[in-house]
């Protein structure tokens, strides 16, 4: 028996995979519940937890919600801050349950809307997210609510934090250019609130301040749009993880509840990571900084992306789009990236490369490098 016998698939492979992938349609979802900064200190101090703080985390409460940190206000899965006093790890887990899926399916209907396609028309769903866990996955709500097809691939990514969202897309490619998919919907759910209570651990606190609920979803295909829209291509891709820094910034298991890691190089290693990620694939496409057109960041957080600037000699512009998703809806873990992207796209961001980058967990970066006309 012959190779081509033992492996029928091999040219098709190599046909697909010189067809770019395209991103089709965005959409993202967010609570209904909005809560600003100053409103949630203030709620907080009412209610039992607070009390029970120590003096220096009270102080620390109120620098991160009633000073400027770049965050204006946020989408809450809760319709009280007070909410805070009954939650446990069942209710947290409840919590989890009932709000990630509906989240999940509306941004997924929206960006099926952009894409102007039917849901079964979809071959592959991938979902990611960080902040619960359902078996079976979220990827069986979002099969039942977008009325996707029974024999839709599947595929519940987990534990890649707030950087998901790049190695979901870059699954997504693979599975176009394996040719087994036309279509893919890639989605990110957080509900950040379902870690979210009280205690001393400044790490709490931060997270507490700094984080909330939101879902992206994108149909990725190799068609490009047919009604004369913006045409978002997948250049390249490149990645970075150091698992010898994994304690830096984790999630674990204490108490029945995930308890959010989050210490103070983060800023520092985001810039360092990211940086490394975007010079190696600019070098491979031979680019230059100069010529990225748009920069899309994870919206890690106000230092987060001062570091960034800082460390590759950026303007403000560049982090523009990322700052704009970090004061309306604060840091969103995995969804944001993609919340900076929808934004620079309805914001008319110029023509050209365009550079995506999302960081997190492990510690990992990611990069992409779009071609947008």
């Amino acid at each position: 028996m012959n190779l081509p016998e033992l492996f029928p698939v091999t040219r098709p492979l190599i046909a697909a995979a010189t067809r770019p992938m395209i991103i089709g349609g965005l959409g993202t979802a967010v609570p209904p519940h909005r809560h600003r900064q100053t409103d949630c200190y203030e709620a907080l101090k009412q209610t039992s937890a607070y009390d029970r703080l120590q003096s220096r985390s009270q102080a620390l409460l109120r620098k991160l919600l009633a000073g400027s940190n770049g965050i204006h206000s946020r989408a809450l899965a809760l319709e009280q801050i007070a909410q805070v006093d009954k939650f446990n790890p069942d209710t947290l887990q409840q919590h989890y349950e009932r709000h990630a899926p509906q989240l999940g399916m509306e941004a997924g209907r929206k960006a099926l809307a952009d894409a102007v396609i039917d849901a079964r028309a979809i071959d592959a769903v991938l979902v990611s997210t960080c902040t619960g866990y359902l078996c079976p996955g979220l990827s069986s709500y979002l099969i039942e609510g977008l009325g996707l097809r029974s024999d839709v691939i599947a595929l519940d990514l987990v534990g890649n934090g707030c950087g998901a969202a790049l190695p979901n897309l870059h699954m997504a490619q693979s599975l176009l250019a394996a040719g087994g998919c036309e279509r893919v919907l890639s989605v990110c759910v957080e509900v950040c609130t379902a870690a979210f209570y009280l205690d001393d651990d400044p790490g709490v606190l931060i997270s507490a301040c700094l984080f909330g609920d939101g879902a992206a979803a994108a149909v990725l295909g190799t068609e490009p749009p047919a009604d004369g829209r913006r045409r978002i291509a997948w250049r390249a891709f490149g990645s970075e993880i150091d698992p010898s820094r994994r304690d830096l910034l984790r999630f674990e298991q204490r108490q029945g509840m995930l308890r959010n890691i989050l210490t103070p190089p983060v800023p520092r290693l985001a810039a360092e990571y990211a940086e490394r990620v975007l010079d190696r694939v600019l070098d491979e496409q031979d680019l230059r900084r100069a010529d990225i057109q748009a920069w899309i960041w994870h919206a890690g957080g106000r230092d987060v992306l001062a570091a960034l600037r800082e460390r590759l000699d950026l303007d403000d512009d560049a982090t523009r789009w990322s700052a704009e998703v970090l004061s309306e809806y604060g840091n969103m873990s995995s969804p944001s990236v993609l919340f900076a992207l929808d934004k620079a796209l309805i914001g008319g961001a110029a023509p050209g490369a365009w550079w995506l980058s999302s960081f997190g967990a492990g510690f990992s970066c990611y990069g992409a490098l779009l071609q947008v006309s």
